[in-house]
């Protein structure tokens, strides 16, 4: 079903011709009050948004400063934990090519140990 539009927008009689251009300037001359008061309250808003946004780059920076020590420690732990690492090996690797029974025979008592404890 369609819906019937009205061909005949005329003001009712007796309606005065100027009542709508009053009733819209109004309507106009409201949504310009409104609109400069957002534009006032945007002018008002946009300084302590910046504050806000500059206190938030300070503290990234400060945290970022605090954080660049520790990360610097542990990168040179963690080259010292391998050059340990790299070490142990090597020596492991010496001592079993010079004592292979008893290597395994300490493996072998490890594995039975660990069997135990882990039932």
């Amino acid at each position: 079903m369609e819906n019937p539009v009205r061909a005949n927008t005329s003001l009712p009689s007796g309606y005065p011709d100027g009542a709508l251009n009053k009733a819209s300037s109004g309507a106009h001359a409201t949504v310009d009050s409104l609109a400069e008061a957002a534009d006032h309250a945007v002018r008002k808003a946009k300084p302590a948004i910046e504050q806000a946004a500059a206190m938030a780059h300070q503290a990234v920076d400060k945290a970022a400063n605090a954080a660049a020590p520790a990360a610097d420690w542990l990168s040179q732990q963690g080259e010292s934990l391998t050059a340990a690492q790299k070490q142990l090996v090597a020596d492991t690797t010496k001592y079993i090519a010079a004592n292979p029974l008893k290597s395994v025979a300490i493996a072998l008592a490890a594995g039975f140990v660990i069997s135990r404890i882990v039932r």
